[in-house]
């Protein structure tokens, strides 16, 4: 039986009237599909910390110490309420979503009250259960998005099944492919239609191990179990050649088609197209992933293959990162041993949990590209001066840009994206040409990051219209 295994974005979540009717209405028949839930927008940032500007949300409320997270769960506990007071307009039907919704707060409440009154003993630290507070916390946004769904499309007669993968007031852990098969082992895809929780609990840990990510791994497991036809991304924009916020919508263009390995240039830059591990999970079983907006249901969208080739040379997409933290070491006595001080590093900023998206080194200084909060980004820096007292280390905010395809003139590229840059009186600080043709990245300032998207796009992709990649232009 071919079928499809779907995920909704939690912008797309709130417009569910369009996700109503664009989605799980368009078909004629609604069945033969399963589908993965984001929270509403907003949610897990509340929940555990806001994800592009690191402001505490509940989770990090306890971790800290703050007596007021309480006050905080109520607070968002009304935010949920108002989501469903504005989506059921039958009010049986919203006093069985509000029941669901306060029991599953009342319950996290009691739960982390209970295990900060075990921690008041010298026997027991808190940070040992941080790990398990932050999975459980994280999962309320799922379920709820994910209750709700299922009450609003049983009440217009679709046979919806709420699919709790969340292990709430579950026993033993499980690992997550078995957490998948057993959810699944009864339900017919004909005519049941699957509403599953993004957050899954099992023994390795989602959050734990693929942080905000962990939605992303519950749909691709569930596709790749599950043999599904295709794996569909609904997001609130298309994948297109640029942010359309930053180029303007009249000036991008959706990509159309591309492979896995642009996908992971992509991933490595924060572009939510889909997690690196959830591609791979998709690509090792052949699955294609197709990426739709929302609010363009007869739109194709972008078609992401392995089998993708392209005998163009061109440039697909400008992507980037503004707000990337430059860690810059130069020592001249580090000649020859720069491996060694590179593991060190590494460690420390393992330990510190900060993303590295990039790093580049010569015979005596490095560069790491990192992400993260500033607390943990001032953490990296305050220890690798300690680790390193005889080099001169220093930090300071870049935005990365990379011009990506999945076969381009690197070459051709790196030359014409810097002509494009000093044109518009950026002056890059480094430039990187990948040898696998994929890839090539500038380091500006921060500042200029929505400059340098804006020139880069119009110079090697041009204005809504395909383009192969660029001939050098004589200065």
């Amino acid at each position: 039986m071919s079928f499809t295994v779907e995920k909704i974005g939690g912008t797309s979540m709130s417009a569910f009237d369009a996700v109503l009717d664009n989605i799980f209405l368009k078909p004629s028949n609604p069945y033969h599909r399963v589908f993965v839930v984001s929270a509403y927008s907003g949610m897990t940032n509340a929940l555990l910390e806001c994800k592009k500007t690191g402001k505490p949300g509940i989770y990090q409320m306890v971790a800290n110490g703050d007596e007021n997270w309480q006050d905080a769960m109520y607070q968002l506990e009304q935010r949920m309420l108002l989501i469903n007071e504005n989506l059921f307009a039958d009010p049986m039907v919203r006093i069985q979503a509000d029941k669901f919704l306060r029991a599953r707060v009342a319950d996290a409440i009691e739960c982390i009250h209970s295990l900060l009154q075990t921690c008041e003993f010298g026997q027991f630290s808190l940070r040992q259960y941080l790990p398990q507070i932050r999975e459980f916390l994280s999962s309320l946004g799922e379920a709820h998005s994910a209750y709700n769904t299922v009450q609003k499309l049983q009440s217009l007669n679709i046979n919806a099944r709420f699919i709790d993968l969340s292990g709430w007031n579950q026993g033993q852990s499980e690992s997550l492919d078995k957490v998948i098969l057993k959810a699944f082992a009864n339900i017919d895809l004909s005519n049941e239609l699957p509403i599953v929780t993004g957050y899954a609990h099992c023994q390795e840990g989602l959050m734990q191990t693929y942080d905000r990510g962990y939605s992303e791994m519950t749909f691709s497991r569930i596709a790749a179990l599950m043999g599904a036809s295709e794996a569909i991304i609904h997001k609130e924009y298309h994948l297109s050649s640029a942010d359309p916020c930053i180029v303007g919508p009249e000036h991008v263009r959706p990509m159309g088609q591309t492979n896995y390995d642009v996908a992971d240039q992509l991933a490595n830059l924060g572009m939510e197209a889909i997690h690196p591990n959830a591609a791979a999970g998709l690509r090792q079983k052949g699955i294609d992933l197709r990426i739709k907006n929302t609010f363009e249901p007869d739109h194709p969208g972008t078609l992401i293959a392995d089998r993708f080739r392209t005998d163009d040379e061109q440039v697909e997409i400008i992507a980037g990162r503004d707000k990337v933290f430059a860690l810059h070491l130069f020592d001249q006595s580090m000649v020859g041993k720069t491996d060694s001080v590179s593991y060190d590093v590494m460690e420390i900023i393992s330990d510190e949990k900060v993303r590295l998206m990039g790093n580049e080194m010569n015979a005596n200084s490095m560069t790491y590209f990192l992400s993260g909060s500033t607390p943990a980004l001032n953490r990296v820096l305050a220890r690798t001066k300690q680790y390193c007292p005889n080099a001169k280390t220093s930090g300071r905010m870049v935005a990365l840009i990379s011009a990506i395809g999945a076969y381009m003139n690197t070459n051709a590229t790196l030359s014409c994206g810097m002509q494009a840059l000093m044109e518009v009186g950026i002056d890059p600080m480094a430039a990187y040409s990948s040898m696998r043709n994929v890839n090539v990245q500038y380091v500006v300032e921060d500042n200029d990051y929505h400059s340098a998207i804006c020139a880069l796009h119009k110079r090697l992709i041009g204005s809504g219209t395909k383009k192969k990649s660029p001939t050098v232009q004589a200065a």
